[in-house]
């Protein structure tokens, strides 16, 4: 259950990847700005639903979201943070009690993780799940739609699966926008601007089978590149791969 997973987070006995963990409850990327630039940031996600998907939102100050989770902490229940200054990333802590203020707005964002459950029940492959390895990530020539500071390319998730299933994973993910929807690319990653898929930006390479297309979902990522581009004095999001694990049902965020 996705409460004592985070309690084993928070306890740091887990501290690796989430994917394929709790499988029938959503996972959130993390997105921690001052306030100052939060309308700005609010924006940035609003116009870019693919890769953005808002979940919740909190107050300035608010580390507790009872909308995602019982007795939820965003400081400590994600097994991975990275930290920003100006837009370098300084360090990567295992909690951010320490750097907590109150003017820090939390964002969590639909993540990609959610829907793999359901690909795997059509018995489409998770090649990083069955590999043990991070999700692939790339950096694409999509541009963001931008609002103030932020702005960048589109980051996206990689999954080898043939054709077929591919055409599966599209009827299956298409149904829930709030964890990325379908797939924005099949099989042509040079449309994407990416030249070599053995060399993720994010993540860890995984083999393609000479049955298999690469498949390209817009990923959580993609804020934390665009607050990279801002240069931010502080900001804060999970480590690529590290998501915050929810209550909220993944059948509950499916749309007809």
């Amino acid at each position: 259950m996705p409460y004592h997973f985070r309690q084993s987070v928070r306890n740091r006995q887990f501290k690796g990847p989430t994917a394929g963990h709790c499988g029938e409850y959503a996972q959130a990327n993390l997105a921690i700005l001052p306030r100052a630039y939060s309308e700005d940031f609010l924006r940035f996600c609003v116009g870019n639903p693919r890769a953005c998907p808002l979940l919740a939102v909190g107050e300035a100050g608010q580390f507790h979201l009872p909308a995602l989770g019982r007795e939820l902490d965003v400081r400590v229940d994600v097994p991975g943070y990275n930290v920003y200054r100006d837009g370098v990333l300084s360090e990567q802590p295992a909690d951010i009690r320490e750097l907590w203020r109150d003017d820090l707005v939390v964002f969590a964002i639909g993540c990609s993780f959610s829907f793999e459950q359901m690909l795997a029940h059509e018995r489409i492959p998770l090649r990083h799940v069955d590999e043990r390895v991070n999700v692939p990530m790339f950096r694409t020539n999509l541009p963001n739609r931008a609002s103030g500071p932020f702005g960048g390319h589109m980051v996206v998730s990689m999954r080898p699966m043939t054709g077929a299933q591919a055409i599966r994973a599209v009827q299956v993910t298409s149904r829930f926008p709030s964890i990325h929807g379908a797939p924005v690319q099949i099989g042509y990653p040079a449309a994407l601007g990416i030249k070599d898929l053995s060399k993720p930006d994010f993540g860890d390479a995984v083999s393609i089978r000479e049955d298999e297309l690469p498949v390209f979902w817009a990923c959580g990522v993609t804020p934390q590149s665009a607050i990279e581009s801002a240069r931010l004095p502080l900001a804060i999001t999970h480590r690529p791969g590290h998501m915050l694990m929810t209550d909220i049902r993944n059948t509950s965020l499916a749309v007809m």
